[in-house]
């Protein structure tokens, strides 16, 4: 059995408040809203019952934000791809933002499973004066409970039409892609968090960005598996590779938090999820 499902989620701003609206089919689900940081942003948790997908599973998202508003986006736990008998899981999440909208696109982990055949797209559409902050991690196999990731195949896409795009399909079995130090060099978690503008930044705000980015790294672990680069005026990412989901997820929150203050003067507020 297959579980298609899809899940529509619009921020709109009333007044001070960023208000939320939902429309689902399928097992996806929105919890409650959530105002810890006030009534100007708004926290919402997605659920999805099964806890994972398997070959010819297919979840479609779409969020949205209109002017003035506000979002924050996370997951209770991971995103799990299973084993697969032949056909393909796939995921696709679409961010559009309208001028002025703020948006903080944060889900756990993805996990592929020995044996997955999975993609998993994300696409990121704003207006001139809209911004988004999201992360993208993924992990294959489960190392620390001996399970490798050793058949398989995982497709992973990001974009932003016209300005940023990121692709690459890793199969288990490619050992050059996989073990080589051209590749991951053996690590089985590789990690993204991005800023996203609708306009092209100023230099000294985008050249900023990337120096506290760098700070943040340089005092990490994963130093010398991280970096930030800027692959157009519009887009400042910080990837990284580890041999755990844990300390890339610890490096990729404290970028998150030290982002937010740079760019949107708000200090980090952690969703309550993440701490159950």
């Amino acid at each position: 059995m297959t579980w298609n499902a899809t899940l529509a989620l619009d921020y709109t701003r009333q007044a001070e408040k960023t208000v939320a609206h939902f429309r689902h089919s399928g097992p996806l689900r929105i919890l409650q809203s959530l105002y810890p940081e006030g009534e100007g942003i708004c926290h919402n948790v997605i659920v999805h019952p099964p806890g994972g997908l398997v070959g010819g599973d297919t979840l479609d998202l779409a969020f949205s934000a209109g002017p003035g508003a506000h979002g924050l986006v996370t997951t209770p736990g991971a995103t799990r791809f299973y084993r697969s008998t032949g056909e393909t899981a796939l995921q696709r999440t679409s961010l559009s933002l309208q001028a002025g909208a703020r948006m903080e696109w944060l889900p756990l982990e993805a996990i592929c499973y020995s044996g997955c055949l999975a993609e998993n797209h994300l696409t990121m559409d704003l207006a001139p004066g809209a911004e988004l902050i999201g992360w993208d991690v993924t992990a294959f196999g489960l190392p620390a409970a001996r399970l490798p990731y050793a058949q398989g195949s995982f497709c992973q896409h990001i974009e932003v039409p016209g300005v940023w795009l990121e692709r690459a399909r890793l199969k288990a079995s490619d050992t050059l892609l996989m073990d080589s130090p051209l590749g991951l060099a053996g690590h089985r978690c590789m990690a993204s968090i991005f800023f996203v503008s609708g306009s092209k930044l100023e230099r000294n705000r985008r050249q900023a960005a990337l120096e506290v980015a760098r700070e943040v790294i340089e005092a990490h672990e994963l130093r010398a598996t991280a970096g930030a680069t800027s692959p157009d005026a519009q887009v400042v990412v910080v990837r990284v590779l580890a041999p755990l989901v844990e300390p890339a997820m610890a490096l990729l929150r404290q970028v998150w938090q030290a982002w937010r203050g740079h760019f949107w003067q708000q200090p980090a507020s952690t969703p309550r999820i993440w701490s159950m």
